[in-house]
């Protein structure tokens, strides 16, 4: 087994370390979600943290680590009696993106169950983490069913596992803690709730620190075991005041001052529903128990706020996490005051770590501030149209959006756009299994069982069964796609109010696409060319912020960019062929510059028919005087046309438009 880097080696990151130690201290607060750029220190920190917690004591032989002293009365490998048991170090359990369902909660053998009436399971990743800790690298691209059982265990500290009618149930307590980088895409707000506390992590922009992150990272590179032993007693201080921690934590006494602060804190930042309240209460408990106090005082309230509501506040995927800090110290301070006086704050501070030396995430990071860097988009120079570039103006407010969805049966990843054969979802039908059988048509393993029971012997009531009897459900639900705005930045789209509206337009599909878990890309043309503003992503936010800061001016590329389109779908469909396309095409039809404009956008078009992609174009043409240019190109796309009033969900088009990418043929709404 390798050796881990040390926690108290990593430098900085001083939020992350306390938010991993304090669930330490107490696992209730419940878990952790570190979101930050790449290079930071997520996953070094979370792995240097299983050595530091304390040894288990596990009953032998029990797959699921029930506690000698209390053990679980329905634990598969049960009944346990109550008894000396054996000690082993806490483990890490890593849960991978691509996990299935059966490796997270286990899998049942449904043909012993049926045909021997013996529940033979195989303990999941949820049984390895009991009483550890249980760690998902990118939990914002895990599958959004994954992620349900995986909250749902941790908030009950149970797994179920339901197959047929019959199910298992077993004991599945763990520190979680989950890491994720913000530019490849949100998790839902009702997820992001489910995380105790949240901690925003960069990389030291400070030289001093980062020449420190490297030293430490090549000596340890160089002789892991020896790097670490220069760090044991460091570690051993830690992993005692742990101990010491949790021994002190149900002496803490919560005052109704204290309690007072967090509950006006929750209110003074609307905050939803009560779960926030309660983590409060049991982080500023754990800090208090942490710096080795008996009283919770207003420092642990405020420290707690920092670390359990930011990410609560977040009301859409266009919000930024965060928290107002003056406003926060102005709430704890109107109702403060009633607890008795707070002695000096310990000199290490409940964020100081304990005496450690400060942390480092491992190895410098790049990435920086997306914000900062240039548009895509803004390279094309306009041609001598006359046409001015302008200054980038702001979206109108965005609306919900009519459905588009894309024709014919997908299987791509699963979210809420089209229809596709998935796991989860309505059964169609029954077929034989390719490989472990995960979804049982009873009724179809019936009656391919029914007429052989005479050959095989059967004598009495029960049914024999072979495997070759056994049907996989076969079930439709929604897929997401990948969603490619195509957007016409020329001038013939410069006037203000008409480019704030089609911003506001595409704003609307950007937030219809995060609700259905679809990946967006952003080209844009203007001037003499057209850019990828931002490659297909899982990161609506990060396609929100380049829209908003998309300048206009120059003539019309319609062709280069639909050209350019047709290269970035060919490029992701070897990325990921399974994923489904739909092409938005934001623009009037116009098309100007170099020789045949018109008829050379209008053979770009035709390359999106032949190749079957479903498209649809957002008609921004405006005025007493329209041409229909949208509409004749939507007609050699293949695909449909509809104005930025019939794109809204309230208007009197329809509530559902699929966009027909196999045929030749345009369709507008009535």
């Amino acid at each position: 087994m390798s050796t881990p880097f040390p926690f108290t080696a990593v430098v900085g990151q001083d939020d992350l370390r306390l938010a991993l130690l304090l669930n330490a201290v107490s696992p209730a607060v419940g878990g952790v979600l570190v979101r930050g750029e790449k290079g930071t220190a997520k996953s070094t920190a979370v792995r240097a943290l299983s050595a530091l917690l304390p040894a288990v004591s596990v009953v032998a032989g029990c797959r699921f680590s029930c506690d000698p002293a209390a053990p679980d009365p329905s634990c598969p490998d049960g009944p346990h009696e109550a008894g000396a048991g054996a000690a082993r170090p806490a483990r890490m359990v890593e849960l991978p993106v691509g996990a299935s369902e059966d490796r997270l909660v286990g899998a049942l053998d449904i043909e012993r169950a049926l045909a021997e009436g013996v529940k033979a399971f195989e303990p999941g990743l949820l049984a390895d983490a009991h009483r550890g800790i249980l760690y998902v690298d990118e939990v914002n691209l895990l599958h959004d069913h994954l992620v349900d059982l995986l909250l749902d265990a941790a908030a009950m500290g149970a797994s179920y596992v339901e197959r047929e009618g019959v199910s298992v149930r077993h004991a599945a307590r763990f520190l979680l803690v989950g890491t994720m980088n913000p530019e490849e895409g949100e998790l839902r707000p009702q997820l992001l709730d489910r995380f105790g506390l949240t901690v925003e992590v960069a990389a030291s922009r400070e030289p001093d620190q980062r020449v420190e992150v490297v030293r430490r990272r090549l000596a340890y590179d160089d002789d892991p075991a020896g790097f670490a032993a220069r760090w044991a007693d460091e570690e051993a201080a830690v992993r005692s005041r742990i101990v010491a921690a949790r021994e002190l934590l149900p002496q803490v006494r919560l005052g109704d001052g204290a309690l007072r602060q967090i509950a006006a804190t929750c209110a003074a930042f609307e905050v939803d529903g009560m779960r926030a309240d309660i983590v409060m209460a049991r982080t500023a408990t754990a800090l208090a128990a942490w710096a080795g106090r008996t009283d919770v005082l207003a420092e642990d309230v405020r420290q707690a706020a920092l670390l359990a509501l930011p990410h609560r506040r977040r009301r859409n995927p266009f919000d930024a996490p965060g928290l107002d800090e003056d406003q926060l110290d102005e709430t704890l301070e109107e109702f403060g005051g009633s607890d008795d006086e707070d002695p000096d704050p310990d000199p290490d501070g409940p964020g100081g770590g304990g005496g450690q030396p400060p942390q480092s995430d491992g190895g410098p990071q790049g990435g920086g501030d997306t914000a900062a860097r240039p548009e895509a988009g803004e390279g094309g120079q306009p041609q001598a149209s006359g046409a001015q570039e302008q200054q980038a103006v702001r979206a109108a407010e965005p609306f919900r959006t009519k459905v588009l969805s894309v024709p014919g049966l997908g299987e791509g990843a699963a979210g809420r756009r089209s229809r596709a054969r998935t796991e989860h979802g309505r059964t169609t039908g029954a077929r034989r299994p390719r490989g472990t059988l995960t979804k049982l048509h009873l009724a179809a393993t019936v009656l391919a069982a029914a007429p052989h029971q005479r050959a095989r012997g059967r004598s009495g009531p029960g049914l024999v069964l072979r495997r070759d009897d056994l049907r996989q459900a076969t079930r439709e639900g929604r897929e997401g796609n990948l969603v490619l705005f195509v957007v016409d930045a020329s001038g013939s789209m410069a006037a203000r109010q008409r480019m704030s509206a089609v911003k506001g337009a595409v704003l609307s599909l950007l937030l219809d696409a995060y609700q259905r878990r679809d990946k967006v890309g952003l080209v844009t043309f203007r001037g003499a060319a057209a850019d990828v503003a931002l490659p297909p992503t899982s990161s609506v936010d990060a396609a929100a912020a380049r829209l908003e800061s998309l300048p206009t001016g120059g003539r019309t590329p319609l062709a280069a960019g639909l050209l350019k389109a047709h290269e970035v779908l060919r490029v992701e469909r070897l990325r990921d062929p399974a994923r489904r396309a739909l092409v938005v095409v934001v623009t009037d039809g116009r098309a100007t510059g170099g020789p045949e404009p018109v008829a050379l956008a209008g053979r770009a078009a035709r390359l999106f028919a032949a190749g079957g992609v479903a498209s649809v174009v957002v008609d921004c043409e405006s005025g007493p005087v329209r041409l229909g240019l949208a509409g004749q190109l939507a007609g050699e796309l293949g695909g449909t046309a509809v104005t930025l009033d019939e794109l809204r969900a309230d208007s009197i088009a329809g509530l559902v438009r699929d966009v027909q990418g196999t045929h030749g043929t345009s369709r507008r709404a009535a």
